[in-house]
């Protein structure tokens, strides 16, 4: 592992490393999006130039196809694919039941697509991503740009029914423009700070006219993989009911960071 990387790196390093143990020869592979999935990417493309596997990825944002294909792993579309035997990607935050808010980095409708066409879905993160309520990380909402300001106060409304602390929402911006999704989306950015019941959020905002998706992503994820610094990894199993605390076998070559930059 390069001695160049901070903590919380390393960290991801160490996740991405132990979920790529669940890629098998043949599979297709829902490619996360992310500084975390951007590691398992480099994991898996590692394993094809040297060890010979043959998967087909299927990319959750055009930053990841792009990654995937110049590191040599094949890339389609879903239609093409059809369905997928596991998806790797990272969360910004998840509780004990393995409920996840994403969307910190824009992509979370086609995360959320890949992640339900798949027969499992393995999240790797950081220790800082476990939480015990979720709310602190802003949850994002994709809406249609047209009329997003309604919706925006529509979405303000509902808040004012639902068990969460926080009701004031912001418009992600791309420096001075507004950030715009691969769909040529909005994101709405809600500062919750506490949300108890994560089904109802997710049922009542997805209701509102405008709303494309949110970021609570509910039954969906089969195990998460917290790693650390010094390469040792929890590993959360919902449906083993196990949770194991694993020594990942980290690869020692520099060859996987000569990538690393984006």
């Amino acid at each position: 592992m390069s001695a160049d990387l901070n903590p919380i790196e390393k960290a991801k390093y160490v996740s991405a490393r132990r979920a790529v143990d669940y890629v098998e020869d043949g599979m297709r592979v829902g490619l996360g999006t992310g500084s975390t999935a951007a590691w398992m990417v480099r994991c898996l493309a590692e394993m094809v130039r040297n060890d010979g596997l043959n998967i087909t990825g299927v990319a959750t944002s055009t930053r990841t196809a792009e990654l995937a294909t110049s590191l040599g792993i094949k890339v389609v579309d879903l239609n093409e694919a059809k369905w997928l035997d596991v998806t790797i990607d990272g969360a910004d935050e998840f509780d004990d039941n393995l409920t996840l808010i994403k969307g910190g980095g824009g992509a979370l409708l086609q995360e959320k697509i890949v992640a339900t066409a798949s027969d499992k879905m393995v999240v790797i993160t950081d220790p800082t991503k476990h939480v015990k309520t979720l709310g602190a990380f802003p949850l994002p909402v994709e809406v249609i740009p047209f009329g997003w300001q309604t919706t925006q106060s529509l979405i303000e409304k509902a808040l004012v029914d639902l068990d969460v602390d926080g009701r004031n929402i912001t418009l992600r911006l791309n420096q001075d423009a507004s950030f715009r999704t691969d769909e040529g989306n909005l994101i709405l950015d809600l500062h919750l700070e506490r949300l108890e019941d994560a089904q109802q959020v997710s049922h009542v905002l997805n209701q509102i006219p405008g709303v494309v998706e949110n970021g609570l992503f509910i039954n969906l994820c089969d195990v998460v993989i917290v790693g650390a610094a010094d390469g040792s990894a929890i590993v959360r199993d919902i449906n083993n009911g196990t949770v194991t605390n694993e020594q990942v076998a980290v690869n020692e070559s520099d060859s996987i960071f000569t990538d690393v930059g984006g």
